[in-house]
């Protein structure tokens, strides 16, 4: 299966740093387009091993993203936590997209921040804590409750306390590991909704519709689309628009919103494919997956528009019988191929609907057969 730039067969070649589920999907999207993949990852068990050789080393590895750059006519990543410097000293020419200015900005939430106020983005009120007596004082600005988290790597909930009062003041800084935080305003928000969009290197842009996002302890655990709300749709897209131009951004690109009031408030941006994005794989004409290789590889994209309602669930921790969710005749059962262990995504179903209220009774039932729901 080992495959070199110089080989007779000129079939292109995706890199993927990054050989989690959504490496997996990105392949399995992009295989029909007669596309081969490689992947770079610290574990031979990954996902994306099941559809693509892996180079085996850690993301910060400039030897291993080096190896990989010389087999691969494009490269990718599906984690956020890929340093950008080993990237811009390992690539020798060899394309890189989302760009890794992008992913810098993904990276720190400080920045992030910075980058959203810039292009006129609403965001919650924020403030940086580098230490407990810095908490105090942001807290001072900021009131409770508020909402600390780390300037990097955190996600799924993780990296994050809500001070709800002064109970909660001592020991949130050390609790977080004494590592550079960020303190925001509690958004009493109605609902989380997230927008799913993508910029090829030819600069042709396609947004999906507006999803309504449900979570539990800081995992997205459920996601209906599309939310139709016009005015909402038409900023989401504005917004998502301005930071692509800005960044000169080819791929996907998803922004979390809280609603509140009516308005749109800017949560965080991840410069890759995203979990609230799955169901576009039965529910779009063209799949966020196939969506990016294309547009990082500058070919037309898809349309993306619904092609129904639709509904998402993720498997969590421990994965349900498959005949019983099956038996949903419009169900579709994704398994993700990794060991089970708790908070652990395995997988995820989606189904698509005529409407509404026929969406909201089948993931009724599909969450019923989920263990421990």
């Amino acid at each position: 299966m080992s495959e070199s730039k110089g080989a007779a067969d000129r079939r292109r070649r995706v890199g993927i740093i990054g050989a989690g589920q959504l490496g997996r999907m990105l392949a399995l999207a992009g295989y029909p387009l007669g596309l081969r993949f490689v992947f770079l990852d610290h574990s031979d068990d990954a996902p994306g091993g099941q559809v693509g050789d892996i180079v085996r080393g850690a993301f910060s590895d400039v030897e291993r993203i080096r190896e990989l750059a010389a087999r691969v006519d494009v490269m990718t990543f599906d984690v956020e936590n890929v340093p950008g410097e080993a990237v811009t000293e390992a690539l020798d020419g060899t394309p890189f997209w989302p760009p890794v200015g992008a992913l810098a900005a993904a990276q720190d939430r400080l920045s992030e921040k910075a980058l959203f106020n810039q292009l006129g983005i609403m965001t919650p009120d924020s403030v940086a804590v580098d230490d407990q007596a810095g908490l105090i004082s942001a807290l001072e600005r900021i009131g409770m409750p508020a909402v600390l988290k780390t300037r990097r790597l955190g996600y799924d909930g993780r990296g994050q306390r809500v001070i709800r009062s002064a109970a909660d003041v001592d020991g949130a800084f050390a609790a977080l590991g004494d590592v550079p935080c960020i303190l925001e305003a509690f958004i009493a928000f109605e609902r989380e909704v997230s927008l799913v969009a993508v910029r090829s290197t030819e600069g042709e842009f396609r947004a999906y519709a507006l999803a309504e996002n449900q979570h539990r302890e800081g995992i997205l655990r459920c996601t209906r689309a599309p939310y139709e709300d016009s005015e909402l749709q038409a900023t989401a897209e504005q917004c998502m628009l301005a930071l692509m131009e800005h960044l000169a951004y080819a791929g996907v690109l998803t922004v979390e919103f809280f609603v509140s009031n009516g308005a749109l408030i800017a949560n965080e941006m991840a410069p890759r494919v995203h979990n609230s994005g799955h169901w576009t794989i039965e529910g779009a004409v063209t799949s966020q997956f196939e969506n990016h290789v294309r547009a990082i590889l500058g070919l037309p994209l898809g349309d993306t528009d619904c092609v129904g309602h639709s509904g998402m669930v993720n498997l969590i921790g421990e994965m349900p019988e498959l005949a019983r969710v099956l038996a949903i005749g419009n169900a579709h059962f994704h398994d993700y191929g990794k060991a089970a262990r708790p908070a652990r995504k395995l997988g995820h179903c989606t189904l698509v609907a005529a409407d509404p209220a026929q969406r909201d009774a089948q993931l009724e039932v599909l969450i019923g057969l989920l263990p421990g729901d």
